[in-house]
Parts: C-alpha cells; structure tokens; sequence
C-alpha cells in the first residue's frame, strides 16, 4: 500500500530559501544523520507521485537527484516560500499539489496519504496542516485550478502563503502540537536536537 501513487497529486518540495537561521547554508543540503535532509524526506515521497517537483534557487546540481523537475524563483532575491508555490502550481501535472518542506525529515507517508485523502474529498479548496492554533502551509495540498486565483493575490502583493490559502477558503488537517512527523530542522539547535 505504501508504494502507491497519490492519485492526480504532483508533489512540490520547497528548498529555496537563503537558509538565514542556517546561517545562510542551503538547508535541505545540509547532513542529518548521515545524509542531506532532502534525501530523507525524497525517501519518503518518491513513491507517492510521478510528478515530484522541487523549488531552489541555487545548487541545482545537488538537487537534480531529487526531483522529476527543478523549478526557481522568477525573481531575484528570494521571495520566500509562496513564489516556489506559485511556481509549482504552474508546473505541476495534476489537479492537486502537495507543498512540503525540505527540512521536515520525519514525515512519514502515512501522513501524507492522510492529507491527500482528507484533501480530495472536498476538490475547491485547500488543506493545511494545523497543530493546535498554529497552521502550517507548508504541509498542505492546494487545487492546481486555484493558480490564477494565487497569482492574482501575488500580483496584489501577497506573500505570506498561511494568509493566502486561508483567503482561499482552507480547511485544516488538525494534528498534535507535538507530532514529531512535523518537526523542522531549520536551525543548527534544532539539528542537534
């Protein structure tokens, strides 16, 4: 069952940010028990789509392993995290598109069959994760026929990714605020940890 594909879901990873609390370090290249923390959560996903989409801005080489198609920023000067969303719902090949972080290495894909399943049930809006009051777009499954309708609030000047999924209608995927699954190694405590 684990080596199924998520029905009509491309999945995009999101790995290019500057990496501040790193130091400026590519987080998602950075080791983790042995090997880069893209690699763990690659491991994870790879089965579950044909479509695996990966948005960084710099290393490409590295990451090319690791993806079906390698997508960038259009613009300079790392936008943050909803310009790698805008890119991946125009490149995605399916009617829905996970967004995942590189640095959650400790999702597991009963996770993430969970979201798709909750996600598809309702296929006009949005899915995040939310622990506790707290959401989390960058565990969410988003409609790709909501493109036009995101790029429309970036060209407004949106840039928060919670601000726009929620404008979009999202419902939650409520977890424990301590889900380990969830966890993000973005800062070299939190790696040591």
């Amino acid at each position: 069952m684990s080596n199924r594909l998520l029905p009509a879901c491309s999945i995009l990873l999101l790995a290019g940010g500057r990496g501040r609390r790193m130091g400026g370090q590519d987080k998602g290249l950075i080791e983790w028990h042995g090997r880069p923390l893209i690699a763990w959560v690659h491991e994870t996903v790879r089965a579950l789509t044909d479509d695996l989409l990966l948005s960084c801005n710099r290393n490409q080489t590295a990451y090319a392993p690791y993806a079906d198609r390698l997508l960038s920023d259009e613009e300079p000067d790392y936008p943050g995290p909803l310009a790698g969303i805008r890119a991946g719902l125009a490149a995605a090949h399916h009617d829905w598109l996970m967004v995942l972080p590189c640095d959650a290495p400790m999702i597991d894909a009963l996770l993430l069959r969970s979201l798709h399943a909750i996600a598809t049930q309702d296929r006009l809006h949005p899915l995040m994760v939310r622990r506790s009051a707290q959401w989390e777009p960058l565990f969410s499954m988003i409609p790709t026929h909501l493109a036009a309708r995101l790029e429309a609030a970036w060209q407004a000047g949106a840039r928060s990714p919670r601000q726009v999924l929620l404008a979009l209608g999202s419902r939650a995927l409520d977890l424990a605020e301590d889900d380990p699954r969830l966890a993000n190694l973005n800062t070299p405590e939190l790696l040591e940890r």
